[in-house]
């Protein structure tokens, strides 16, 4: 590790445990929102659909705690991105996080809440890639190159997935859009959330390790010597 890494490293480990926090709290608030509507099939309908049941204050309170998640990350990584792509990624990053607090105060009945979804999703994976990619090629976190190219693929995978999904059953409906013919579609938007939350809290432990918190994070894979 590099001597302006370590002295960056401690004044930004706060984000990296923010981070850690708030995607947390995003998969435990998505958890919680299936327990409390149970009415909603989590199969066949998105994440979004939750903001028409009784309790889209916590759908609200989930989008607004992965934009602090996306954010603080970008925070937590700003010292550590050096190469154009990965400063790409860490604005891609930013405007993930506006996607998720756009959707946080413009629910599905709302015009924009299409244009938040589609900022935030599709932002994030260049994100993982961009900053992954970039920081797997330097020395102080080559040893954790395979930790980091999984997970940021993970994230396009995953969006792949409901891509091809949403795709499969708009054909298999004739071209139509019926609820029915978009089997599992559900469980990839979870799988998509699952992801990006997984990717980020790996960068953020990442991150606290190579700032000397490494006794604090054991299941975090460490630098290798």
């Amino acid at each position: 590790m590099s001597r302006s890494s370590i002295d960056a490293a401690p004044a930004f480990a706060p984000a990296a445990w923010v981070t850690i926090a708030a995607s947390g709290a995003v998969l435990l608030l998505l958890a919680g929102l299936h327990a409390l509507s149970p009415e909603f099939d989590p199969s066949l309908r998105a994440v979004s659909e939750y903001a028409e049941g009784r309790y889209g204050w916590v759908l609200s309170l989930m989008f607004a705690t992965w934009a602090l998640s996306s954010w603080s990350l970008a925070v937590a990584q700003w010292p550590s991105v050096k190469a154009i792509g990965g400063r790409i990624g860490l604005g891609c990053l930013i405007a993930a996080g506006g996607g998720e607090a756009m959707a946080s105060v413009f629910d599905i009945h709302h015009p924009l809440h299409g244009l938040a979804g589609m900022i935030g999703v599709l932002s994030l994976p260049i994100a993982a890639m961009s900053i992954s990619v970039s920081l797997s090629r330097t020395l102080s976190w080559s040893g954790a190159r395979s930790l980091l190219l999984g997970t940021a693929n993970f994230t396009w995978m995953s969006l792949a997935l409901l891509v091809f999904l949403l795709m499969a059953g708009y054909m298999r409906a004739g071209n139509r859009m019926t609820r029915d013919s978009f089997a599992f579609m559900g469980w990839a938007n979870r799988l998509l959330i699952l992801a990006y939350c997984v990717w980020q809290m790996v960068m953020a432990g990442q991150a606290l390790l190579r700032a000397g918190a490494a006794s604090c994070l054991p299941n975090f894979e460490s630098e290798s010597s």
